[in-house]
């Protein structure tokens, strides 16, 4: 468990796959909020 753990946080498609991770759930979190903040709202016309 720890080779695959430290080939995730040292090589280059290791990073690469934990920043697209990251953007991912950042991503989904950002839209949840603005979905949520904005569901009540009436349509304009």
């Amino acid at each position: 468990m720890s080779d695959a753990l430290r080939e995730f946080f040292t090589t280059d498609i290791g990073l690469l796959s934990l920043f697209t991770i990251s953007f991912v759930i950042v991503m989904a979190s950002f839209i949840y909020r603005f979905v949520k903040r904005h569901m009540n709202d009436k349509p304009e016309a």
